[in-house]
């Protein structure tokens, strides 16, 4: 299963822009493993004076982006066990700039963030593997938005991509 298998209703529109982002190359949980290992290369090659960077004042520094995207991920991983365990409980959105401003990130290292991330990133990619092509097909609602199970893997690696190109136009 590929990002090019998705069709229109299987996410919120807003996620339009991110998709692109993904490798068509390969199928879910190969990209679920490569995107992870080729963000973690690309961060560990950004200078050290950049890691509290912010590009405008209020925006976020790298480390506060690398947390959200791990907060983001498990957010994502979370609506998609309760898909496709059959759970039809409306999922509500997060306010990602709370998550952010109450995580901290900026008084930890860069090597423990990724190091998190790898351990949240291993957990979604298991999840992932026990779900069946009838799983991932599963749709619910999360933030007021139809979305599919394999749509939701998708939109992990979509969004992590996106995060790179932020940094290479806005931080680097």
């Amino acid at each position: 299963m590929k990002v090019t298998d998705l069709q229109p209703g299987e996410y919120a529109p807003y996620y339009e822009l991110y998709l692109p982002n993904v490798d068509d190359t390969w199928s879910l949980n190969e990209e679920l493993e490569i995107s992870l290992h080729n963000f973690i290369r690309f961060v560990q090659d950004i200078p050290i004076g950049k890691h509290d960077y912010r590009y405008a004042e209020g925006k976020w520094t790298i480390k506060d982006i690398i947390q959200h995207i791990i907060d983001a991920e498990r957010v994502f991983s979370y609506r998609a066990m309760r898909i496709a365990r059959g759970d039809t409980t409306e999922l509500p959105g997060f306010d990602e700039n709370f998550y952010v401003e109450n995580a901290n990130a900026n008084s930890r290292g860069l090597q423990p963030l990724l190091t998190e991330l790898s351990a949240v990133r291993h957990a979604t990619l298991l999840l992932f593997k026990t779900f069946g092509n009838e799983e991932l097909l599963k749709r619910g609602v999360a933030s007021g938005h139809p979305v599919s199970v394999r749509a939701l893997g998708f939109l992990i690696i979509a969004h992590q991509n996106h995060h790179i190109k932020i940094f290479k136009e806005r931080y680097l």
